[in-house]
Parts: C-alpha cells; sequence; structure tokens
C-alpha cells in the first residue's frame, strides 16, 4: 500500500517519476487565465484564517457541502469562519475520488506542512495550524512567490481601469508579472436586460458614443488599445457555444437599437450579433497579436429557487451538451478568408466534445505560431485525474501534444498554485505510462523538452510574454 499522497502521489513507474521529479517538478508557474483580485496583490493582503482562503467565492466547495446536506448558513450564510471551516471538514471526508480532496490536501501539505488528512476529528488542529502560519507567515504576495509563479493574467472587463495593475507594475519590490486580460462579455451579451446600461458605460470610458455597431467598434479598438498599453495579451469569451449566424450591420444596428430601447431581442437576433461581435474583436486580436480564449458548453443558474436568494455564479452550473461544431468550424473558417485567425485555445466544459475540437485544431493551423489553434485544459468540472487524462490523451491521437500550452487555474484563491503541480503529476503519470508501454522511445532530451514546454515553456512562447 502506497503512503497517502506522498511524493510520489500519482506517479506510478519509474518513468512518471522521472520526468516529474527531475523536470516538471522544477518549473516555474505561467498563471494565464484566472479570476483572483488585482487588488489583493497590489495591497499584499492577509487572511485572518483558512476560511477566508479556501471558502470565499469557491463554487466547487459549495456544491459540495450542498450536496453533504450542509445548511446554506454554513456555506454563504451568517455562520463563523470556523463554523464554516468545520462543516467543510466534514464534507471533504467524505469526497473520496473528487480532486477536491487531492487539491485540499496538496493546499495544506505545501503552504502548512500539514501531511495528515483533514476530517471532522481533525478540523480544530487543522483550524489553529494554518490560522497561526496565515497570520504570521503568509501574504498573498508571499504565496504567489512561495509558489515559483512568474506571470499572472487576471480577468478584467473592458470599462476597468486597470489601477491595480498600474500600481504593481509600478512597485520594484514585487517582481512577478500581474497583466489583464480582456473579458468583455457585457459587450456581447445583447439579450441582457443591463446591456444599455453597460453601453452606456463603455461610452463614457471610451469618449465615444455607443449608438451603433460602428461606434461600439470604435469603443472597443479604444479599450483594445488601452488594455494593449497595459501589456494585456489575452482575451477571454464565455460563450454558450461558439456560434455562426452571419449578418448585414444594418442588421446588427437594428439589434443594438432594440436592446438598447429596453425591448427583448430574439434568439435568432442574439446569434447574429454575437457572430458580428466575435468576428470584430478577433480580427482585433490578430492586429494585436493576442490570443483568444473561448470558453464554452456551460449551462448557468439552473436553480430558480438559489438563484432568487443568492442571484448569479454561486454554483448552480452544469454541462451543456448543445455545441455544434460545425458552427465553430464555420467561424474560424470567416477568419481564415481574410487570413485573420488569432492564436485560439478552445475549452469546452463538455468532454464529449475533445474529438471534435482536435479535429477542428487541425484545419487552421499555420506557421505564425506553433500549436496556433489549441485545445484548452480540461476546464471546470473536467480538471480532475479522469478528464485531465482524457483531454491529454485526446489532443494527442488527433494533434501535437508537444505544443500544448498546459495547465492554468480558473481560480479565485490565492492557494491554487498546487493545481499545476497536480496536472503535472497527471501529466508525468501519462507520459510515462506510454514511455513504460514502449510507445514512445525513453529519450529522456526529448522528454525533458515535451515535459518543460508543456509545464511552462510552450505558453511563454505562444503568448509572447517577456520573461
Amino acid at each position: 500500500m502506497k503512503t497517502f499522497m506522498d511524493k510520489d502521489f500519482l506517479l506510478s513507474t519509474d518513468s512518471a517519476v522521472k520526468l516529474f521529479h527531475d523536470y516538471a517538478e522544477k518549473m516555474p508557474v505561467l498563471d494565464y487565465h484566472c479570476h483572483i483580485n488585482p487588488q489583493e496583490i497590489a495591497e499584499d493582503r492577509k487572511f485572518d484564517n483558512i476560511t477566508q482562503v479556501w471558502l470565499g467565492g469557491d463554487h466547487y466547495k459549495w456544491r459540495q457541502m450542498r450536496s453533504n446536506g450542509v445548511e446554506e448558513k454554513y456555506i454563504t450564510g451568517d455562520a463563523s469562519d470556523r463554523e464554516k471551516f468545520q462543516k467543510w471538514a466534514e464534507t471533504l471526508e467524505k469526497l473520496i475520488g473528487n480532486p477536491l480532496y487531492h487539491w485540499s490536501h496538496l493546499e495544506l501539505q505545501r503552504y502548512f506542512g500539514y501531511t495528515g488528512h483533514l476530517c471532522g476529528d481533525t478540523a480544530e488542529e487543522v483550524w489553529n495550524l494554518c490560522n497561526q502560519q496565515l497570520q504570521n507567515k503568509w501574504s498573498v504576495r508571499s504565496l504567489i512567490k512561495a509558489s515559483n509563479v512568474t506571470l499572472i493574467c487576471t480577468t478584467d472587463d473592458p470599462v476597468d481601469s486597470l489601477e491595480w495593475h498600474k500600481k504593481i507594475a509600478d512597485d520594484s519590490s514585487f517582481d512577478v508579472q500581474v497583466l489583464p486580460a480582456w473579458r468583455p462579455d457585457k459587450a456581447n451579451n445583447v439579450e441582457k436586460p443591463d446591456y444599455a446600461a453597460y453601453m452606456a458605460k463603455l461610452s463614457q470610458v471610451s469618449n465615444i458614443t455607443i449608438k451603433d455597431f460602428a461606434s461600439l467598434k470604435e469603443a472597443l479598438k479604444n479599450r483594445l488599445d488601452f488594455f494593449h498599453s497595459m501589456g494585456c495579451r489575452v482575451s477571454d469569451h464565455a460563450l454558450e457555444y461558439v456560434m455562426y449566424v452571419p449578418a448585414s450591420d444594418e442588421e446588427i444596428d437594428a439589434v443594438m437599437a432594440k436592446s438598447l430601447a429596453g425591448q427583448p431581442v430574439s434568439k435568432e437576433e442574439e446569434l447574429k450579433y454575437k457572430t458580428a461581435f466575435m468576428l470584430f474583436v478577433a480580427k482585433e486580436y490578430h492586429r494585436l497579436g493576442w490570443a483568444m480564449q473561448l470558453h464554452y458548453g456551460c449551462k448557468r443558474d439552473n436553480n430558480a429557487y438559489m438563484f432568487q436568494q443568492l442571484g448569479p455564479d454561486t454554483g448552480f452550473d452544469c454541462i451543456n451538451n448543445y455545441a455544434p461544431s460545425a458552427q465553430m468550424a464555420d467561424f474560424l473558417n470567416a477568419l481564415s478568408a481574410t487570413n485573420q485567425i488569432p492564436k485560439t485555445i478552445i475549452y469546452s466544459l463538455n468532454p464529449n466534445d475533445d474529438a471534435s475540437i482536435g479535429t477542428i485544431l487541425g484545419c487552421f493551423q499555420d506557421p505564425s505560431a506553433a500549436g496556433k489553434l489549441q485545445q484548452g485544459s480540461a476546464w471546470w468540472f473536467n480538471d480532475h485525474k479522469q478528464g485531465m487524462t482524457a483531454q491529454m490523451t485526446s489532443l494527442a491521437n488527433l494533434g501535437c501534444l508537444g505544443n500544448f500550452i498546459g495547465m492554468l487555474t480558473d481560480s479565485r484563491s490565492f492557494l491554487s498554485y498546487t493545481r499545476h503541480e497536480y496536472f503535472r503529476r497527471i501529466m508525468c503519470e501519462l507520459l510515462g505510462g506510454w514511455v513504460e508501454n514502449g510507445e514512445y522511445p525513453n529519450d529522456q532530451k526529448a522528454l525533458k523538452k515535451i515535459v518543460e514546454g508543456i509545464c511552462y515553456n510552450n505558453a511563454v512562447k505562444y503568448f509572447g510574454f517577456n520573461l
């Protein structure tokens, strides 16, 4: 029997052990997509207790606590932090086979030196241990530095001032780059009731009155150029799916006019607008040399009762299995007609889309970047051992795994950098297995290049960061 989560955790062969400890373990972390707050980095926030780090805004944990029958007061309600931590510990001990069990214990080991296992009975011991170190040892910046992070891309709206990014950049005492990433979902969501109010904000910050599609494009160009001046090199879009329903500018103007007047738009009108919007911004990303991330396949806010209580983004999302791959191919094909496809990373929440993504990628690659079109790392409900293994296996089967840009945290927590270690262990186990089975030669020079590339080097080169 192996020891619980020892130094060779998830590594079952000699080849896997060598790949991880000799190569992967030593590589820095480039976290090119996350949801952490740059203000907390600028101010070097310190946390009072482990609940603030672990349970504030973590939908993954909230869902499992609900699955364990925990009352909402101990999840998002007014219970004390100690009570919430107890309920989480009592839930965690039941999560055999769940990645949260591994993530939580990796964080306890790496940051707090705790090698036991957290459960209801050990909650008090772990609570005291973590809190003492959070108060005496750890701050946001020290956690980032201890995790060997070199660069972080946050997630930022076009109307954001990016003031905190500037403060971090101007602070010579902190050498980790914190760059903005462009997330224009509110400008794209023409069907939402707050669209008109958002257009008013965008008009104000860009000094361009938005009244039609042409003026919207000018306002977006204004903000894109500002973001670029602040070091932004990557965008991110949350889409129901990658649609392609082309329309004329006159049709788009009519759709905008309805939404700006507070009138509902039809599903067809929404799809036409979003197609035009995405084609425009994709061409701008090509102009600027940015990478475009497309996240799709999620059905959000499903529990009507809880939505009324808590609002959006509180842990009630699920996989949406409607994603016509033909439309995604048509969207990319429309960009290819003028040779304006930007570097593109495609993530689906539905693992059944792995193969279709893998085959679409191969249609649009070109010499401007190795792996110009990427299948993104196993995302959200898929970032577990089985999901990561399946995603990398599919990518290897259908594409060039050696050019893969690897893992990201997609997290709001400053302890989540251990997810890169988790991913690297799973990746080394997969590659090591192929070596052990004679499916790839035991060529350490080639394997070192592949492993270090997927861990870090490929992403540095792909995004063009100055590191």
